[in-house]
């Protein structure tokens, strides 16, 4: 289809070998392309063999969805992750599995019904789309060139200006709609110049407020040479677009996610390739940082055992420390996955979001015990009976 093929600095055509490789793992299993991953076996129970057999991934990100979430699985694949994310968010849950394969998406939904009825609901949905332009529906495309075929400069040009009206009119995925992006081994095929749309677009579909990304992924202990770059099996095996372990977290953070945490990394590497070895890394990063920082005298104090720690916005947290922060940190360190780790301190009385300050985040600054007393600074007051429980709870 013209219009549809990305191109990069390699000497191969990196989407078109990578699309060939997993139609062939779609109709016949593919050992080379999937490390050796343990899934709860409750989960497995009600999907077919074939979907587990033509499945390919690294880790286990469904193990890091909840109940009621809607999930974005990128690069779906043959479904399974789709499957066992259907029943752990239940029936209030939503599913979309994103794939650009067309054999891989026929292989998932050929079993949607009878998955369903195993389970007892379906919530689970498959759509065609690159998994770095997640607004464009390949599927919509299609049938508009079926209509309308490009013979011409000019056809292209119709057809470049349909798939800008349906990014914008209809986008397969609409922004801040998904509560956790999930993905297993599949961002390393994407070319490099294109993975620099591929993060934006994760963060893009994700909700403001706790929107998550829980993504499994090969990484290499060194940078990638030209040389394995411009091999196709390599790169169609999950080698030669591997990211760096340091790249591949500093590419969440530069597009605003915050709390970026290793969950799980392979000891051992699933292959080394002239010295440089590649594993299974599985990293969870929350969107929620947008929005001004507002001044409500509250304070953080870091509990430890670290001296001192620096979050990804430059604070730095003394421990024992009353640290001044603003509305937004505060109820972001409130929550995962921060929670538990700081002593909230609360102004004796609050102050009314329309009434906060702005409040100057560049800085980190301790936090003055007479600013969360606030007018009641010099109050003084009897002695109350105070009982503590086995952990140490007072009241």
């Amino acid at each position: 289809m013209m219009g549809e093929k990305l191109m990069s600095s390699t000497a191969f055509d990196i989407e078109g070998v990578v699309r060939s490789r997993y139609s062939h793992g779609a109709r016949r299993q593919e050992a080379d392309l999937c490390c050796p991953v343990d899934y709860d076996p409750r989960y497995l129970e009600v999907i077919p063999q074939e979907i587990i057999e033509r499945d390919y991934g690294c880790g286990d990100p469904s193990r890091h969805v909840r109940w009621g979430d809607t999930v974005l699985d990128l690069g779906s694949g043959s479904g399974k992750i789709c499957y066992v994310a259907s029943q752990v968010v239940g029936p209030e849950g939503r599913v979309i599995g994103v794939d650009m394969n067309p054999e891989m998406l026929g292989l998932a939904r050929r079993f949607q019904d009878e998955v369903g009825r195993r389970i007892g609901w379906r919530n689970v949905e498959f759509r065609r789309a690159r998994i770095q332009d997640l607004a464009l529906d390949l599927e919509a495309v299609e049938a508009w060139l079926q209509i309308n075929p490009v013979f011409g400069a000019d056809d292209v040009n119709a057809l470049e200006v349909e798939q800008a009206r349906l990014r914008r009119e209809a986008p397969l995925i609409p922004d801040t709609s998904i509560d956790v992006v999930v993905s297993n081994c599949v961002l390393n095929l994407v070319s490099d110049e294109e993975k620099q749309h591929l993060f934006p677009e994760i963060y893009r579909v994700l909700k403001k407020n706790g929107g998550r990304a829980v993504i499994s992924d090969i990484v290499s202990d060194e940078p990638v040479p030209e040389g394995l770059k411009a091999d196709p099996e390599l790169w169609s095996g999950c080698v030669s677009g591997a990211m760096t372990e340091e790249e591949f977290l500093a590419a969440f953070q530069r597009v605003g996610f915050y709390g970026i945490e290793v969950l799980s990394r392979s000891r051992s590497p699933w292959r080394t390739v002239e010295g440089i070895e590649f594993r299974a890394l599985t990293v969870r990063a929350f969107r929620g940082k947008e929005g001004a920082c507002h001044e409500t005298n509250k304070a953080l104090m870091y509990r430890g055992p670290w001296r001192r720690v620096v979050d990804d916005d430059g604070h730095v947290f003394r421990r024992g420390e009353r640290a001044a922060v603003c509305e937004k940190t505060f109820r972001i360190m409130s929550k995962e996955p921060y929670a538990g780790q700081f002593e909230p301190v609360l102004p004796l009385t609050a102050i009314e979001p329309t009434e906060a300050r702005p409040f100057d985040c560049s800085r980190t600054a301790p936090r003055r015990p007479s600013e969360t007393k606030g007018l009641n600074h010099g109050l003084t007051t009897p002695a109350r009976e105070i009982v503590c429980g086995p952990d140490g709870d007072c009241c």
